[in-house]
């Protein structure tokens, strides 16, 4: 590691790790996404969640043999940097910061609306869509309040992450450990309602016929396009990994540990809210269509919480945030990567003399946060799922090349039945990428010009640097194979150099 090139301290242990996948996995997408695979797919969205965990888990054995092998923060970048040449490796890098800065924006703006509900349901304020503009002090302007509240809550968690590590890690695990257990309740109460004869009562008759009328099983493909961007956690937990302690064994634990996880409380939910409300009325409630279930079957009239729908909407409200402050540690961890590769500017691969933050990699990555939130909901979730889709195909290709390559490159975790595993992640997330752009070329054209103009930027942006002299291509192969100077090796962040100030 050349002067001025400082890793971040290791302060995350494997809870930590494993809570940034999950913070990440269950957010936003377990309340907005579940109405829209309902409603492309019926009961079958119970397949979409399942068969996307399958599809990832291949991916994420890759990620796993990966992670023990290059044991650096950048997530799916830092591999593809090891393993292929500098324009495909700056592409892959470019992609994924993009990504997780439009998921940035997609969850603060799913934060807007459930906050208000939530400020709603304790007699604070007017119903969400009764909110009126807020006027923005010194300059004569008003924005809708559920701008206001996304640029707020993006401007929060920026904050606590440019400062801090060991914060927003520790915020992490504490915000999803709450979520978890509001939607543990959630299961059991609709689980319980089975048999007590009320309109909403669970029952598996709901899941009769399991696809809509006139539809076959294909019809799912598109519904797991748009909703594969709620399984991107395992790579946003190697984003981090120089930031965590014995990555090469904590780090792949993690990624079984989140996914895993994940993928139960995601069938939980949605057989839960599917047997109550029936995939119609699922589909029809849209962003509330959980809140809405659990107002049916769950108590009323209880201290405090009031009713079950306020308790989801609490949940909903934590949920957004997690993932919000997931990504906010992800994209920048992305940024700084590539900064401190010599594919972005030299600074934005530094780390902060005084707080230990990649902090100007955070404020960067915060502009484009802030700026998507004028985006429509759909539109960013598309152009993410679309980046990580790309973004998986080539992690698989990476661990391929990677083995025929270098064969005796040290490898603390192996997948098993290699290369069955990466061929399939390979295949499946091109199908779903196939199914994705037909979709969005009928209903999402803007989707689609975001997502060519920002790469389209990102080669211009790639051959301006190289024209400058800036950019630069470090020698790296063979460097993974010995320990991370940052993550298990003492870290000097007293040492001013490089720093920004």
């Amino acid at each position: 590691m050349s002067a001025g090139d400082r890793a971040p301290a290791a302060e995350l242990g494997l809870l930590d790790a494993t809570m940034i996948g999950m913070g990440a996995m269950i957010g936003a997408g377990i309340f907005v996404l579940t109405g829209l695979a309902a409603d492309i797919a019926g009961p079958a969205a119970i397949l979409v969640f399942m068969f996307n965990g399958v599809v990832t888990a291949f991916t994420g054995l890759s990620y796993a043999e990966l992670a023990a092998s290059i044991p650096k923060s950048g997530g799916g970048y830092a591999f593809v940097r090891e393993t292929f040449d500098d324009l495909p490796s700056f592409l892959m890098g470019w992609m994924l910061w993009f990504a997780y800065m439009i998921a940035g924006g997609l969850y603060a703006l799913g934060f807007a609306p459930n906050f208000l509900e939530l400020l709603h349901v304790y007699g604070l304020t007017a119903a969400p869509g009764e909110v009126g503009a807020v006027a923005v002090p010194v300059v004569p302007v008003s924005i809708p309040a559920s701008v206001g509240l996304a640029l707020a809550a993006v401007g929060l968690l920026v904050t606590v992450n440019a400062v801090s590590t060991a914060a927003s890690g520790s915020a992490e695990t504490l915000f999803t450990a709450v979520k978890v257990a509001i939607l543990v309740v959630f299961v059991a109460f609709g689980f319980l309602s089975a048999g007590g004869g009320g309109e909403t009562s669970f029952t598996f008759q709901q899941f009769d016929p399991l696809f809509p009328e006139g539809t076959s099983a294909f019809s799912i493909l598109p519904a797991m396009g748009l909703t594969f961007i709620a399984f991107e956690g395992y790579d946003l937990i190697t984003t981090v990994t120089e930031e965590v302690e014995n990555p090469r064994e904590n780090i792949p634990r993690a990624i079984f540990y989140s996914l895993g996880a994940t993928v139960v409380v995601y069938a939980l939910v949605v057989v839960v809210a599917i047997g109550t409300l029936g995939a119609e009325g699922l589909a029809a409630a849209g962003e509330a269509g959980i809140a809405e279930a659990a107002t049916s079957f769950m108590p009323t009239g209880l201290p405090i919480i009031r009713n079950g729908g306020a308790l989801i909407v609490f949940g909903a409200v934590f949920s957004t945030l997690t993932a919000l402050n997931a990504v906010v540690i992800a994209s920048s961890r992305v940024a700084f990567s590539m900064g401190r590769e010599g594919q972005l500017l030299p600074r934005i691969g530094r780390i902060h003399h005084r707080y230990g933050t990649p902090f100007l990699a955070i404020l960067l990555s915060a502009v484009v946060m802030l700026g998507s939130v004028v985006l429509p909901t759909e539109s960013a979730g598309n152009v993410s799922s679309l980046f990580f889709l790309l973004s998986f195909v080539v992690v698989n290709a990476a661990v391929i090349k990677l083995r025929r390559e270098r064969p005796d490159m040290r490898r603390p975790y192996e997948m098993p039945y290699y290369p069955i595993p990466a061929v399939l992640g390979i295949a499946l997330n091109l199908l779903l990428t196939g199914v994705l752009v037909v979709y969005l070329v009928r209903t999402d054209p803007l989707a689609l010009a975001l997502s060519v103009g920002w790469i389209l930027a990102g080669a211009l942006a790639y051959y301006a640097l190289r024209a400058r002299g800036e950019g630069s291509t470090p020698e790296r192969r063979g460097a993974s194979d010995a320990e991370p100077s940052g993550a298990d090796a003492p870290t000097d962040t007293s040492n001013a150099e490089g720093g920004v100030d």
